[in-house]
């Protein structure tokens, strides 16, 4: 086992885990601290992004605990770099859990480090609002995560100085990356649900923002220079846009509403928190302040650390936070929007392109995606799921999602999917190796069997994930959390219902009847033995025993071995073709 140099206290948090994870790649050997029960998820963490565990050692650690758990008993007085990421970060927390954690917590980390021989430094991490003296949030009647932060600030720099520990401390501003679901994360999920009519605050509210991987940048930077010893750093991105510009931005970006109107904090702290859903520690940290991060900035640029764009940092956690559901669920971090349309996957080699049918989103084939084995690209249709409404050229964004494919994938529609897909296909025939139909409605009677339930009512944004799957007759689960998710969204549900109408009819079912007879390239058609087909065809058919309109998410198994079939079947025409072609 290599011999520490650094420990990271509170290593299995947001921040704590990226600390652990740039100093493994940066070749230290690293102790994480973590809460007992929380090392599996830490070391989960790590190994979905494939680092070398080789110089971490894990152990456990209690902060309120004077004896520091199996950390303290451990040998490690070759520890020179000491991180104290620990916090208990929340708001509403009761005063002697805030201050068992972010005080005497802290305090004992400090202790703990000034008995290292070989101590470098010690980096505490605490928030940016600690150098706004005069705020509220010093007031525990306020808040006790804000004002034990504040305290702890003044009793660390006591101690340290008793001590002679070198310390140096980080205050950062909202960090933002994959994992931070809370405070402006909130204000996020808000606006993307249409459940955020006003602003608190006006036009100079500034909430700063901080890219995650240049705070951990930056954090690396602080032990290597000696100079940093005993100082402090406001560390925040100097280019963080007003609140209600970053919230615009935001809405452009995740095509929504934003709200037009922002509402003075202190007529927002006089109203009830059951009619504004905000609480006075939350408002306390909605304000105008504005912050000396000359310190930090010019640390950044003697090491040449550079700050991402802060609309680029800002879209980019947005797409996390929509694809987790705000943390519901594992983030796919292939997705993302891309001018409106909610897109995962690969965008220029995919051997299989999906598109689902309603009142699913592409979530519906992560499952078979999965099985497959092989690059795919995904969306959910326009105005549907995820995806903004499209008022243009009804075949538009299909021809902007292939535009950078550069091989010929095979085209997988389910449902009311099959349409845009047979669209496209007989549109380009050079571009597509072939075609799946999957439960392809118009090929079945009276249309899509949803017509006949109660998912095509009105009131199908008020079915909650276990109604919605009994209604479709099949097992919940994450496709349908996800569908019944945005179907609460504002006008998703009378999209859904408006386009499972317009492709019900006697005419579109016979115009689609005709672009599959068009079609000059191979097609396969998959259905359920519950949900047959009843037009005859020339195309081949795979039934699948006892599944219904839905087989990709009642037997995704038997759906991608059929696709993974397809798909070889398509390689081995296209080698014997061209074998037979002279000169080649």
């Amino acid at each position: 086992m290599n011999t520490p140099d650094t420990v990271v206290f509170g290593a299995a948090g947001f921040i704590g885990r990226a600390l652990v994870a740039r100093l493994l790649e940066q070749g230290h050997a690293v102790a994480a601290a973590v809460r007992p029960g929380s090392a599996g998820r830490l070391l989960s963490w790590l190994d979905d992004r494939d680092l070398d565990r080789s110089r971490l050692t894990v152990l456990d650690c209690d902060i309120t605990d004077p004896g520091l758990g199996a950390l303290g008993e451990a040998q490690l007085d070759e520890v020179r770099d000491i991180y104290n990421c620990a916090a208990r970060f929340s708001f509403g927390l009761d005063l002697a859990t805030a201050r068992a954690v972010n005080i005497d917590g802290a305090v004992r980390v400090l202790r703990w480090s000034a008995d290292r021989p070989r101590l470098r430094r010690l980096v505490h991490i605490t928030g940016y609002r600690v150098t706004v003296p005069e705020s509220a949030e010093h007031d525990y009647a306020v808040g006790a995560y804000g004002a034990s932060k504040f305290e702890a600030d003044a009793v660390l720099r006591e101690q340290a100085a008793a001590t002679a520990v070198p310390l140096t401390i980080a205050n950062p501003s909202s960090v933002l990356g994959p994992g931070q679901y809370i405070g402006l994360a909130e204000l996020v999920r808000d606006l993307w649900n249409g459940a955020l009519p006003a602003l608190p605050g006006d036009a100079e509210t500034l909430l700063p923002i901080l890219d995650l991987d240049y705070f951990i940048d930056f954090l690396t930077l602080l032990p290597e220079h000696p100079d940093t010893a005993g100082e402090s750093y406001t560390v925040l991105d100097p280019a963080s846009p007003p609140l209600p510009e970053m919230i615009r931005l935001l809405a452009d970006h995740m095509h929504v509403r934003a709200p037009r109107f922002t509402i003075p904090i202190s007529l927002v702290a006089r109203l009830p928190r059951a009619l504004t859903g905000v609480d006075r520690e939350r408002l306390a940290f909605i304000a105008g302040d504005r912050y000396d991060t000359s310190a930090a900035d010019a640390l950044a640029e003697r090491a040449k650390l550079t700050a991402p764009p802060a609309g680029t940092v800002l879209r980019a956690w947005a797409d996390h936070l929509v694809s987790s559901r705000f943390g519901a669920v594992q983030a796919d971090e292939t997705a993302g929007f891309d001018r409106g349309l909610w897109v995962s996957g690969e965008r220029q080699t995919p051997e299989f392109v999906l598109l689902h049918g309603l009142p699913t989103d592409s979530e519906a084939w992560r499952e078979v995606r999965d099985l497959l084995g092989a690059p795919t690209l995904a969306a959910d249709l326009p105005g549907l799921g995820r995806s903004a409404p499209d008022s243009g050229d009804p075949d538009r964004w299909l021809d902007a999602l292939m535009a950078p494919v550069t091989d010929r994938p095979v085209l997988v529609g389910h449902s009311l999917g099959c349409v845009p897909v047979l669209r496209y296909a007989t549109a380009h025939p050079d571009r597509v190796a072939g075609v799946v139909l999957v439960a392809p409605a118009f090929l079945q009677p009276g249309g899509s069997r949803l017509l006949r339930t109660p998912v095509a009512a009105a009131l199908l944004r008020r079915l909650t994930a276990a109604r919605l799957a009994a209604a479709l007759r099949i097992p919940t689960g994450p496709a349908i959390e996800s569908a019944s998710a945005n179907l609460r969204r504002p006008g998703v549900a009378r999209r859904t219902v408006a386009a499972l109408r317009a492709a019900s009819g006697p005419r579109a079912h016979a115009a689609a009847r005709r672009l599959l007879a068009e079609l000059t390239v191979p097609v396969h058609i998959i259905a359920g033995s519950g949900d047959p087909l009843t037009t005859a065809v020339a195309a081949p058919v795979t039934e699948i025993e006892d599944a219904g309109h839905y087989p990709h998410l009642t037997h995704p198994g038997q759906v991608a071995r059929i696709l993974d079939s397809v798909r070889k079947d398509l390689a081995d025409s296209t080698s014997g073709a061209r074998a037979a072609v002279p000169g080649r």
